[in-house]
C-alpha cells in the first residue's frame, strides 16, 4: 500500500507503466463536472470508475482483494477512512473470488487504517487487503483500476 497526496505522484509513477497516464488524469480532470460512471483509459488495462456511495463504520466495511487489478482510490468529496490488512491475512471469505469483478471479500479486520481527504490517494496492490468507505454521510470518489 502507498499513501500520498496528488502533488508527490511523480516518484510512484514510476512504479507501473500505466501510473502516469492514471496520475496525469488525476491531476488534470475538473471531477466537479464528471458524473458517476465508468471512464476507459486505455480500455480494461487502465480505467477510471467515479462512485458516489454512503460511508460505512468500521464496522460494516468489508475487506476486499484483487487479483488482477491494482486499486488508487482518491476521495473527490468527503473524507474517507480505508483499513487495510496485508493479503496474506484476509483468511476468512465472505464472498469467494468473483473474476467478473475481480473481487474477493472477508470478514477479518483490518490491521491498520488510514484517512484521506480530497485528492490524497491510497494504492493498494493485489497483496493488500482493505476496506474502503468508511466515512460519515456520502462522499464521491474516483477509483482507478490499473492492469496487473
Amino acid at each position: 500500500m502507498i499513501v500520498d497526496s496528488l502533488t508527490n505522484a511523480a516518484s510512484i509513477e514510476k512504479l507501473h507503466p500505466l501510473f502516469q497516464k492514471a496520475f496525469d488524469f488525476l491531476k488534470t480532470t475538473d471531477f466537479s463536472k464528471i458524473e458517476s460512471g465508468k471512464i476507459e483509459l486505455e480500455g480494461e488495462k487502465l480505467f477510471v470508475s467515479i462512485v458516489e456511495t454512503q460511508g460505512k463504520t468500521k464496522e460494516t466495511a468489508k475487506l476486499e482483494t484483487h487479483n488482477k487489478y491494482i486499486d488508487i482510490q482518491m476521495p473527490l468529496e468527503g473524507i474517507e477512512t480505508m483499513g487495510w490488512l496485508a493479503g496474506q491475512d484476509c483468511k476468512n471469505e465472505i464472498e469467494p473470488y468473483n473474476e467478473g469483478k475481480d473481487i474477493t471479500f472477508f470478514i477479518d479486520k483490518p490491521s491498520a487504517y488510514i484517512t484521506l481527504k480530497p485528492y490524497e490517494f491510497a494504492v493498494f496492490f493485489p497483496e493488500d487487503g482493505h476496506a474502503p468507505a468508511i466515512a460519515e454521510g456520502k462522499i464521491k470518489k474516483a477509483i482507478v483500476k490499473v492492469l496487473v
